[in-house]
Formats: structure tokens, C-alpha cells, sequence
């Protein structure tokens, strides 16, 4: 009896050693990201739209993670007025603020007739630079590529980022194309790669820009480019440096109080913007924290959006 059990536990014992190493060979999927921030993320119904549907460039696997997506808010019909813009919240590359500068910001921006689409864009430490770029540019070309399908004017889209997606979007407006050229022999091309990602005009909320200077946020650029910092990397994604007379004409909007990306980030690029003589417009707001979105709970910051709204009108955009 005593051998009789003693062998059976040790069977047992066996098995559940056995059992165990098999499930710790298994890897851990990622957990789903959270959006951080407050505000009402994207439900579950928003349409969507991948961008790659075969998978993006350098994508590690095919996770939520490593497929970046817009967030369709095509504007009333009966106020559409053509203009459509892509939206990048802010995160510092790390996370989506999805709601208070992704899916508020869009209902605002349909309430003026505009089409809006807000970018899912893929972070670290999964990805770093270029595959944010990448992805706003792919958002960019997307939106004009099917400009007749949603009806949108293909010369009225724009882009607009918060914090690091303000980044993201200065980089759009600084680091773009006409349409990538490939060989004519390759016929698996893909043809919304032909189309311009350049937008037709930006708006930066309290935007990172200045990388490689005392302003910048530090976590931002990091997250975009990994530990190791890169010289040549640091001073192209110092969008502040690279406007011409081709980077579109650009809102700014800002807060004196902002300590975490200090207002000379908005400043620096303004300064680029007049002097390569880019029509420009800034707000800067003595009081106000960061990341407020559009400061609905402030009687006085909340005044922002209309500064942005009347811009657009004098700019033709609401037409």
C-alpha cells in the first residue's frame, strides 16, 4: 500500500512538472493597451479602416499592436463641406489619449462639416522610429486616395496632433512626399503609395517639436527613438528645422503654464514658420496645464477651439 501511493504521487508530481513546462513554453501574447487619458475612446462600432491591410512595413507580428488603423468620422451630410483632417493623439509615444484627443476632438470637428479620422499609430516599445511617420503619412495618402469615395476636396486635408502627436503631425508637415516612385515593372505597386502624403494645413497642440534642445520632452523622444539617441536621427526629428516654404499653413495653439512640453516647443516652430514665410497662427494662454484637449471644464481655454474654427473660416476651409 505505502509503494502503491508513493509511486502514485510521484507519477503525479511528474505530470504536473511536465504540465507546467508546457504552458510556460507558451508566449505571453501582449496585453491590449489601454487608452490613457479621459474623455470617450472610439466605441466599439466606429468604423475603422486598416491601413495595411497585408501588414505594415516592419510590422513584429500581427497584433492589434502592429496594425495601425484610422477611426472613420465621415461629417453630415447635410453640413459636409469637403475638408477632412487626421487626428494623432498624444501619449508620448507610448500610449493613445483616444478620447479627449482622439474621439471628442473628431465630433467637434464634424460639427463644422469637416471629415475627421482619428490614427491609431503604432508605439514603443514595439516600434520606434520611422513607423509612427510612416504611419501618418499612410493616413495622409489614404484619405486623399479615396477622397472621391468620401467625398472630400483631395487639396483640403489636413493634419492635427496633441503633445507627441503634435510631433507626429509637424513631422507630417515637415517630412513629406508627392508619391513615392517605384519601378513601372513592379505590378504589385500599391497605388495609394502614388499619392502626396503632404497635408494641406496643420494644427500642433501644445506640440513636442523641439528634440535636441532643453524644451523638449524627454520621454517622447525616447519612446520614438530608443535609448541610443541618435544624432542624425535627434537633429531630423527637430521638425523645428526643417520647415520650408512648402510645410502648409499651420495653427498653433499653446499654454504659457505647460510644464510638461514648455510652450517654446510651439514657439520654435512659429519662429521657423515666419521665417520661411508659412502663413502661421499661435495662441498662447498664460494659464493652463498639459494635455487639456479641448478644456471643456475651462471657461477661458475652452475659447481655444473657436480661435482654430475662426482660422479655418479665414483660411476658406469651412466653405
Amino acid at each position: 500500500m505505502t509503494f502503491g501511493l508513493s509511486f502514485r504521487l510521484a507519477a503525479a508530481m511528474v505530470f504536473l512538472v511536465a504540465t507546467t513546462s508546457l504552458f510556460a513554453a507558451e508566449p505571453a501574447k501582449p496585453a491590449a493597451r489601454k487608452p490613457i487619458g479621459w474623455g470617450t475612446p472610439p466605441a466599439e462600432s466606429q468604423p475603422k479602416l486598416v491601413l495595411w491591410p497585408e501588414g505594415a512595413p516592419g510590422a513584429n507580428g500581427t497584433d492589434d499592436e502592429d496594425r495601425p488603423w484610422i477611426w472613420l468620422y465621415p461629417a453630415p451630410a447635410d453640413k459636409a463641406n469637403g475638408t477632412a483632417v487626421v487626428i494623432c493623439p498624444g501619449g508620448g509615444y507610448g500610449g493613445l489619449a483616444l478620447g479627449h484627443e482622439g474621439n471628442d476632438v473628431a465630433r467637434w470637428w464634424n460639427s463644422l462639416g469637416v471629415s475627421a479620422f482619428v490614427l491609431k499609430y503604432r508605439l514603443a516599445p514595439n516600434y520606434r522610429a520611422p513607423a509612427p511617420m510612416q504611419d501618418v503619412q499612410r493616413a495622409l495618402r489614404t484619405v486623399r486616395a479615396k477622397a472621391g469615395e468620401w467625398k472630400i476636396d483631395p487639396h483640403r486635408i489636413g493634419v492635427m496632433g496633441f503633445s507627441a502627436g503634435g510631433h507626429l503631425a509637424s513631422t507630417a508637415a515637415v517630412h513629406f512626399d508627392d508619391g513615392l516612385t517605384e519601378s513601372a515593372a513592379d505590378e504589385q505597386r500599391d497605388p495609394i503609395d502614388a499619392v502626396s502624403c503632404r497635408p494641406d494645413f496643420a494644427v500642433l497642440c501644445y506640440p513636442v517639436v523641439a528634440f535636441g534642445t532643453e524644451w523638449v520632452h524627454g520621454g517622447s523622444q525616447k519612446n520614438l527613438l530608443g535609448p541610443e539617441q541618435d544624432p542624425k536621427l535627434v537633429e531630423f526629428y527637430a521638425n523645428h528645422k526643417h520647415v520650408t516654404p512648402r510645410t502648409p499653413p499651420t495653427f498653433l495653439f499653446h499654454t504659457v503654464e505647460d510644464a510638461a512640453v514648455p510652450p517654446e516647443n510651439s514657439v520654435l516652430f512659429f519662429t521657423g514658420l515666419r521665417q520661411a514665410k508659412v502663413p502661421v497662427e499661435m495662441h498662447l494662454y498664460e494659464k493652463g496645464r498639459h494635455g487639456v484637449g479641448l478644456a471643456s471644464d475651462d471657461a477661458v481655454l475652452s475659447s481655444w477651439s473657436g480661435r482654430l474654427k475662426d482660422w479655418l473660416m479665414v483660411r476658406g476651409l469651412l466653405k
